[in-house]
């Protein structure tokens, strides 16, 4: 795939004339998928799939295209060719873009992380042992992805990783169900296994008659499942400096107010694992690693290189969406051996669902309760709980209410196929808090 991404850069580029830039950006990957019902195979197949995206820039205009790239040289060529001809014809038509960032070559990079993953033909005969038994539904998504980015100035970047991803759920007679995520790049069979294990554990509980709980707020428990659902909240009219200029940002009281989060609570955008290229969709290049929240205080938002040229400030070359990319959230001190006993009486949530903002400005969140949800009494999992709506503020949660947070961080894959496989995860650890609102 980096041959043909080579090819096409120096073809396409090729084709401008003065004053005249295009960016190009390859999203690709050799991929097996394979889909469980009933811990049998119903589904598999290979996929090998790529498109290049571009975005022409002339005369103060920008346009944007694309297309699926065939593998066959001279059916892309044409295919970009006639891509440029219409974007170029386009430009003439459209406005000029005033915040308008030209591309420039500010250097290049090529990384490959190699991995000692699951091979396409082990895939089945590894999984399917430890589900016996049990109504397992999932699909595994395995094999390499690749992203590229170039300009006709002379930059390239090319990142290459290998990974799997096993997204699941078991489901009891009466259909209640344990969710469950295994993933990373080398396959480790005894790990595996002990993550089913706690997931058919986790089963065996959900077969108890679930309890009604009332409405109120509960001393509660949520594994990094949850937590990183509740992170995933922050890229969505949170953490982005454009978001909070244009004042529809959750977090614009600890910018204006400088109200603060609890000093348990830190979050970075960390890229030195390698779970996603560190350029961008244009090509920009982040730090390493940006300190967002330190100790419950604001540091830092996600800028990117639009958005400084709008406001007047200085880019880390965010995406231009400002969304987090490769989140971590610094661990406590809270063992997980010790969290029923710690909790005492309450929620243990291990999965929240349907997640939106019922009142941005205020950082309020509302979703549901899902999966493996129980009951905790007397630091016992006494049931699972019926499906309950919440609506909190991360002000609490990550705030004043916020008690510890655990000792592990837990890697929580981005599993999106819708396209093509998702790069990037939250690595997060769980976290105990003093209250948490059930409001349905």
């Amino acid at each position: 795939m980096e041959k043909t991404f080579n090819e096409l850069c120096e073809s396409l580029f090729s084709k401008l004339g003065d004053g005249e830039d295009l960016v190009l950006s390859f999203n690709g990957e050799n991929s097996q998928f394979v889909r469980f019902n009933n811990a049998s195979v119903r589904q598999t197949g290979l996929v090998d799939d790529a498109d290049l995206g571009l975005r022409f820039i002339s005369n103060g205009r920008t346009c944007n295209g694309g297309f699926t790239v065939s593998g066959d040289v001279d059916i892309d060529l044409k295919r970009g060719s006639d891509e440029i001809d219409r974007m170029r014809a386009e430009s003439k038509e459209i406005p000029e873009d005033p915040f308008l960032v030209l591309p420039n070559d500010s250097g290049s990079s090529h990384e490959i992380k190699d991995a000692n993953g699951l091979a396409f033909e082990d895939a089945v005969d590894a999984i399917l042992p430890a589900i016996q038994g049990t109504d397992f539904v999932g699909i595994l998504a395995n094999g390499k992805m690749y992203r590229g980015s170039a300009n006709n100035h002379g930059q390239r970047h090319w990142f290459e990783t290998g990974s799997f991803c096993l997204d699941y759920s078991l489901v009891t007679p009466e259909h209640q169900m344990v969710k469950g995520c295994y993933a990373g790049g080398d396959w480790n069979q005894d790990e595996y296994e002990d993550y089913v294990r706690r997931s058919r554990k986790k089963l065996t509980m959900m077969e108890r008659k679930p309890v009604k709980i009332d409405t109120g707020e509960y001393r509660t428990w949520f594994e990094a499942a949850a937590v990183a659902d509740f992170l995933g909240m922050f890229s969505w009219n949170g953490i982005s400096e454009a978001s909070l200029r244009q004042g529809c940002s959750g977090f614009g009281r600890m910018r204006n107010e400088d109200v603060r989060l609890s000093p348990k609570f830190s979050i970075i955008e960390d890229f030195s694992p390698g779970l996603c290229p560190k350029f961008n969709s244009n090509g920009e290049v982040s730090p390493e690693t940006i300190s967002l929240i330190e100790n419950g205080t604001l540091k830092n938002t996600l800028v990117s290189s639009r958005s400084a040229k709008e406001y007047g400030v200085t880019s880390n070359f965010a995406d231009e969406g400002e969304y987090l990319r490769s989140p971590r959230m610094v661990h406590g001190d809270l063992n997980q051996e010790n969290v029923t006993k710690e909790l005492d009486k309450g929620l243990y949530l291990s999965n929240i669902h349907y997640l939106n903002w019922s009142d941005n400005a205020g950082g309020r969140i509302t979703g549901l309760t899902r999966y493996a949800c129980f009951w905790v009494e007397g630091g016992e999992i006494v049931a699972p709980i019926q499906t309950m709506r919440f609506d909190d503020s991360f002000y609490r949660f990550f705030g004043d209410k916020l008690i510890d947070v655990e000792d592990k961080l837990t890697v929580v894959p981005e599993v999106e196929t819708y396209g093509q496989r998702s790069l990037g995860a939250t690595t997060c650890p769980g976290i105990l808090v003093d209250s948490f609102a059930l409001t349905l």
